[in-house]
Formats: structure tokens, C-alpha cells, sequence
């Protein structure tokens, strides 16, 4: 690590430290307390259950698959993930999760098995947006089936 780099991290940390200390701790607690917090028991109460029948689907058909949650963390925004790994394929992953901007975004990374061609790209697509209130278990079907679909076309 040379001197320069030392030099420039140093004062990025530094003016951080001037500029956290000047702040009012009131002004530490997130303003979007209220929509994260009903994101959540949106995520948890239409988005997981779909997920749940999704994951038990592809469990009984052979493949790998699991649900996990974060709707209660701090130092992140609520999400609800599901992984697929098709028989003889890699993991690939559904995310809906809460976006200030947009409500409830779904991120999809499709990962394609190494042997069937050209290598595994590191990148992921949106699936959409939809308002916090919106989401509806036929909602989530449908980006669930995009993302079933693609991940089988690959593998």
C-alpha cells in the first residue's frame, strides 16, 4: 500500500468522523422508520408465504431450494430471498426487497452451470417495482415464474 493511498484513505476517514460528530443523534434514526417497518410485514405476510409453497414445489421436484428473511435489521432494508439450485446447476436468486425510491423492488441473479457452455456472468436484472401496498401473492407468482423459468432455461 504506498504512502499516497495511505494519505487519501486516511483523510476519507477522517472527514467521515468530522462530519458523523457534527450530526444531531436525532438525525441518526431512519426517516423511512414507518415505511421499512410496513415493508416488512408486507414482505413476511404475502410475499414469504408464496415463497414458502414455491420452495416446497421445488424440493419435492428434486432440487435444492430455500427461503430466507431479513425484515428486521437495522443495517439493512427488509428483504425476502428465495435460491434455486436446479439439479446439476449452480445457486441463482429471487430478491424482493424494500427501495425507498421505488417501494418494493424484485432483483433476480440467474447463474447458468459452468459445463453448458459459456461461463456464469456475476450480474443480476430487475424484475420490477411496485408500490409497498400493491403487492399481491399474484404479483409475486408471476415474478417467481420469470425467474423459475429463466433459471431452467439456462441449467
Amino acid at each position: 500500500m504506498s504512502d499516497e493511498f495511505k494519505a487519501k484513505l486516511q483523510k476519507l476517514l477522517q472527514q467521515h468522523s468530522e462530519r458523523a460528530a457534527k450530526e444531531n443523534p436525532a438525525d441518526k434514526t431512519p426517516r423511512d422508520q414507518s415505511d421499512r417497518r410496513m415493508c416488512g410485514e408486507r414482505l413476511h405476510s404475502v410475499v414469504r408465504p408464496v415463497l414458502d409453497i414455491i420452495m416446497a414445489e421445488m424440493q419435492t421436484a428434486g432440487h435444492q431450494a430455500s427461503v430466507r428473511e431479513h425484515i428486521e435489521r437495522d443495517d439493512a432494508y427488509p428483504s425476502v430471498a428465495l435460491s434455486f439450485t436446479p439439479r446439476g446447476g449452480l445457486a441463482s436468486a429471487l430478491i424482493f426487497r424494500y427501495d425507498p425510491r421505488y417501494g418494493i423492488v424484485v432483483h433476480r441473479e440467474v447463474k447458468q452451470a459452468p459445463w453448458k457452455g459459456r461461463p456464469p456472468t456475476g450480474g443480476g436484472d430487475r424484475l420490477g417495482t411496485i408500490g409497498i401496498t400493491a403487492v399481491s401473492g399474484a404479483w409475486v407468482e408471476t415474478k417467481s415464474l420469470s425467474f423459475i423459468e429463466a433459471v431452467l432455461k439456462v441449467n
